[in-house]
This record gives structure tokens, sequence and C-alpha cells, in this order.
């Protein structure tokens, strides 16, 4: 099976410090288990699968201070483009399912 992601990326510290990041995955959260769906979306810094995205190998570099914000729901990436505004957003494909790194 191919799993399509979709993601949103910016620095971490844009994320983390002056975006209200926490409260807006947050609310997503409680949104999802009050319709008693699974979590599809993951936020993960310092990610290892950059380096295989054509677009942002000019990031490896950097990648220490990045932070992506990945989910199966293209909407939610979407949505997140329109309410942060300066995240960057693409996709990619795996055979498996996303499993965050737990460094």
């Amino acid at each position: 099976m191919i799993y399509n992601y979709y993601f949103a990326v910016a620095s971490k510290n844009f994320l983390i410090n002056q975006e209200p990041l926490e409260e807006i995955l947050r609310e997503r959260t409680q949104h999802y288990k009050s319709k008693n769906q699974e979590i599809d979306f993951w936020f993960v810094t310092n990610p290892q699968f950059i380096n295989v995205l054509e677009k942002y190998k000019n990031y490896s570099k950097i990648s220490n201070s990045l932070a992506f914000i990945i989910s199966l729901d293209q909407q939610f990436i979407l949505w997140l483009k329109l309410r942060i505004g300066f995240v960057d957003i693409g996709t990619f494909q795996s055979q498996s399912i996303f499993i965050p790194d737990s460094k």
C-alpha cells in the first residue's frame, strides 16, 4: 500500500514560539476524539526523511532548525497554510505508515 503524506514546514522557532501551534494541535486532537477518529497528524523536528525530498535537499543542511506537521489529511495541511500563513507545504509518498523518530 502507498500512503500519501502532506506536510507544512517552517522554522522550529517560528512554529513553537511565534504561532499558537500547541493550541491548534490540541484543538485538532479534541476534534478527532469527539468524532472517534484516529490521529493522523504528527509534529516532527529534525526529520530524517527531508534528505529524500527533492525540493528540500538544500534544507538538509539546516534540518535541525526545521519543524514539520505531517498528516494523511490534505485538507488539514491546506487549512494550516491558510491559518499560519508563513509555512511551506508539500507532499511525499511512502509504502509504510509514518512513525516519528523517538529521538
